[in-house]
């Protein structure tokens, strides 16, 4: 079996793996097609080599579309000093991304970091009412951005290997399909960053 096809069914299993553990009416929902679509598209780049940022791009891609085009995403990596390093931001502007640039993983600190550190989904509605934010809620804010949240990407171990943030320009938590969507897409990222093992962990 080729890496390709390994990695492939990692996911369908993974994704499997989450709607099984939905028990809440819609369980049994379908992928959103540009999902899937995504997730193909990542897995071929994968086997023919592509880098390892355009790959990440077409899920940050993908997230956003799937979304309606309202919240706007990015994909931070762990470096081997663990320190948030940018893996896909397409939209995020330049200054931005240098000011968050090597963030340490912290339970206390803004969104993505605290997602590194305790490898679970953190949500920031809203940026002034998180003390965790109190620090740096003027850079998202300069943007016109008003909350975020964010999926750790793990291993099928539970290793963290980054986050994929989510933006928002108006106070709100996500919905169950952003949530959904972005699980899986995460799943894709974590197959992408840990190519030698080529399974993540769901949710």
């Amino acid at each position: 079996m080729t890496r390709l096809a390994v990695a492939q069914a990692s996911v369908e299993n993974a994704a499997s793996g989450e709607q099984v553990a939905r028990m809440n009416g819609d369980a049994g929902a379908s992928e959103h097609p540009v999902v899937a679509e995504a997730k193909r598209r990542a897995m071929a780049m994968l086997e023919q080599g592509a880098a390892q940022r355009e790959i990440l791009q077409v899920l940050v891609a993908a997230a956003e579309k799937a979304s309606g085009g309202n919240s706007v995403s990015s994909i931070l990596v762990l470096d081997q000093s663990g320190l948030l390093r940018n893996g896909a931001s397409p939209r995020l502007p330049q200054d931005y991304l240098d000011a968050i640039d090597g963030l340490q993983p912290a339970p206390g600190v803004g969104t993505c970091a605290a997602a590194a550190a305790t490898g679970q989904v953190v949500l920031t509605p809203d940026f002034r009412a998180d003390h965790k934010w109190a620090e740096l809620r003027h850079l998202p804010m300069a943007l016109g951005y008003q909350g975020a949240w964010s999926q750790p990407i793990k291993t099928a171990d539970g290793k963290v290997l980054g986050t994929f943030g989510t933006y928002f320009r108006e106070i709100r938590e996500p919905g169950e399909d952003e949530r959904r969507n972005v699980a899986a897409l995460a799943c894709t990222a974590a197959i992408v960053l840990d190519r030698r093992n080529g399974s993540c962990q769901a949710g």
